[in-house]
């Protein structure tokens, strides 16, 4: 009976740390290609704002942070840098700067959704149309999936 016990306790575990580890690969494993180290630098050289990801904000931690430099121009974000992998990971673009997950959620309904992330080694994001980025002052990388704070840089 304890054999049972142990054997039973022994295949959740190896699930459990299974499925956390098919969550951690899984964006890695169907991410599109990251933009070239050209297309960002040419990115920067047009950009009218900048700011910065770091890893060590209120609410970010060791696996969700954002390190790097995050570049804004009236059409495009760009960001050069590492963000830790997840899943649904969405650009929002805020009047205030918050770092971390309870002022994240309670201001979200006054922030604007830029774009959907999905590469992890930089990224260049197009503004959508009628979004004034001057308006703003932060730009924010929220996982939407699991209400999980990556990571903010004050642009302005």
């Amino acid at each position: 009976m304890i054999n049972l016990l142990i054997r039973l306790l022994s295949y959740i575990v190896v699930f459990l740390f299974g499925f956390a580890g098919g969550m951690y690969a899984l964006p890695l494993l169907t991410a599109p290609p990251a933009p070239s180290q050209l297309e960002l630098a040419t990115h920067a050289q047009r950009a009218l704002f900048s700011g910065e990801f770091k890893r060590d904000l209120p609410g970010s931690d060791a696996l969700h942070y954002g390190i790097g430099q995050v570049r804004l121009t009236n059409t495009t974000i760009s960001f050069d840098g590492e963000l830790s992998p997840g899943p649904d990971y969405q650009l929002y673009l805020a009047d205030r700067f918050v770092d971390n997950e309870a002022d994240f959620l309670a201001y979200k309904g006054t922030f604007t959704r830029v774009a959907s992330v999905k590469t992890f080694d930089g990224f260049l994001v197009n503004v959508p149309q009628g979004i004034n980025i001057a308006n703003f002052n932060t730009v924010v990388v929220w996982c939407e999936s699991f209400d999980e704070f990556i990571s903010a840089a004050k642009y302005q």
